[in-house]
């Protein structure tokens, strides 16, 4: 029987979002069902902003940035009386599944729309699709946006490097991530870095300005011909970046006799750039591949799950299973996938504690 199937994007946008709308309307449309889009996220939901998907509105979007269906930030989807009209509103429509596509906060809010409690009886198959370029979602190993941002972050960083070698500058480099700390990190060892400095090592204040004036000094003193440094630093490292240039200018200043006009540092925060751009062709495929096995999970019954790639960890009994539709994607329980990225976030799995200690015996190959 034909079903109708409804796709929402929410949060933060991610390069590929647009990949995984496409694949999971058109693997819906090949397969006879009805596809529903519905715009600016729960926002979008609540103000009844939904509208058919034709195969013709998609073909061509796998290239392009953010999202069509747009997205929007929605405080009103935290009261039960709002996700009580967004149920009604998606039965009023016919609907029979709903694939979110987002990061945590929207993985959030479909599983209190999906709440058995809740819901009660409501036949809505309800799956999750990460989407987040920071990569801080638990029980997948990527996130739709994470290569694309990384590839950004390094191209900057390739380019800033350009300069910081012809003027033997310091540069200290803030990207994206909020509280996540793996955009810094694997963009610190894909640029050739000399530093990083992300949340998940936690550090005082005084020990952050510390490692940087070493790494300054200690890169000075063994590269005579080239005494650029590159610090890459994650936005959810608590001192801001400008407290952290001064600090560091003055602790230099001390430690070289040098007056303020001698020291180089410079800050460069990427901000939204690593947001934006076309997606990369991993990105392209995952959200690709996510948006196929999304729709067929719908199409089989599943609910409250999300599309997980390739876990970092072994799953616990009874929390996912792997796609029957791709070797690569597992259906992994949407209540357990934020209780993992709590922990997660909160510094208290093992893979946080993992990123914690990564670079601890790295640090004096980065000054090589």
């Amino acid at each position: 029987m034909s079903k109708t199937i409804a796709i929402l994007t929410s949060g933060g946008d991610s390069p590929g979002m647009n990949a995984a709308i496409r694949a999971a309307a058109m693997v819906a449309l090949a397969k006879g069902h009805r596809v529903l889009g519905i715009r600016h996220g729960y926002r979008g939901l609540l103000d009844g902003a939904i509208a058919p998907i034709s195969a013709d509105e998609v073909n061509s979007i796998l290239r392009e940035g953010g999202t069509i269906l747009h997205s929007a930030r929605c405080k009103r989807f935290h009261e039960v009386a709002a996700r009580d009209h967004a149920r009604a509103f998606l039965t009023e429509q016919g609907v029979d599944g709903l694939i979110v596509i987002g990061g945590n906060g929207s993985l959030t809010g479909l599983t209190l729309l999906s709440d058995p409690h809740e819901a009660k009886d409501w036949p809505v198959r309800c799956i999750g699709i990460p989407a987040s370029i920071d990569n801080d979602i638990a029980l997948t190993g990527l996130a739709i946006g994470v290569d694309t941002a990384m590839n950004t972050i390094v191209e900057a960083c390739d380019r800033i490097a350009d300069t910081a070698s012809a003027h033997g500058r310091t540069f200290i480099i803030e990207v994206m991530g909020r509280d996540c700390g793996y955009l810094a990190m694997t963009s610190a060892i894909a640029s050739g870095a000399n530093m990083v400095l992300f949340p998940e090592a936690v550090r005082t204040e005084e020990e952050l300005v510390n490692s940087v004036v070493n790494t300054i000094l200690t890169v000075r003193e063994r590269h005579r011909e080239n005494q650029k440094v590159v610090a890459i630093k994650a936005e959810g490292v608590p001192t801001p970046t400008d407290r952290l240039k001064s600090l560091v200018d003055e602790r230099l200043c001390e430690a070289t006799g040098e007056d303020h006009e001698d020291i180089e540092t410079r800050i460069t925060v990427l901000g939204h750039v690593v947001r934006g751009g076309r997606p990369s062709a991993f990105d392209r495929l995952l959200g690709s591949r996510f948006g196929n096995v999304a729709v067929r999970a719908v199409l089989d019954g599943e609910h409250r799950k999300m599309i997980s790639w390739l876990p970092p960890m072994d799953l616990p009994p009874g929390v996912g299973v792997r796609a029957s539709a791709d070797p690569y994607c597992y259906l992994v329980d949407l209540p357990a996938v934020l209780a993992a990225t709590k922990d997660l976030l909160e510094g208290q799995s093992p893979l946080a504690r993992w990123r914690a200690t990564a670079f601890d015996d790295l640090e004096d190959v980065f000054l090589l």
